[in-house]
């Protein structure tokens, strides 16, 4: 998969180190992914959810932090919408990323 949007994932490490380690390793996972589908993101991420509209939400470092994407299975695209706290991902509709 191609990741579009890395920049989001560096500038929320650069803000939240605690968090670098466990974004960096979903980013070479998702890089080296195929996904065709639900079934392939979770034989890669089994706690991911998809909220509809080609979003999913995958848990970052122990459900710590959510990161809601955009996949686009045809193309291999992934488009990072947000990255945050549980707390501030409760705070979001994930429609609207």
């Amino acid at each position: 998969m191609r990741i579009v949007t890395f920049k989001r994932i560096q500038e929320f490490s650069y803000q939240h180190p605690q968090a670098k380690s466990a974004l960096e390793d979903w980013y070479h996972k998702t890089c080296r992914a195929e996904w065709s589908n639900l079934i392939d993101i979770r034989e890669t991420f089994n706690s991911v959810d998809y909220v509809g509209n080609s979003r999913f939400v995958f848990n970052i470092k122990g459900n710590n932090f959510r990161l809601v994407a955009i996949v686009i299975f045809a193309s291999k695209k992934v488009y990072i919408g947000f990255i945050g706290t549980h707390g501030e991902y409760d705070k979001i509709d994930c429609s609207l990323i």
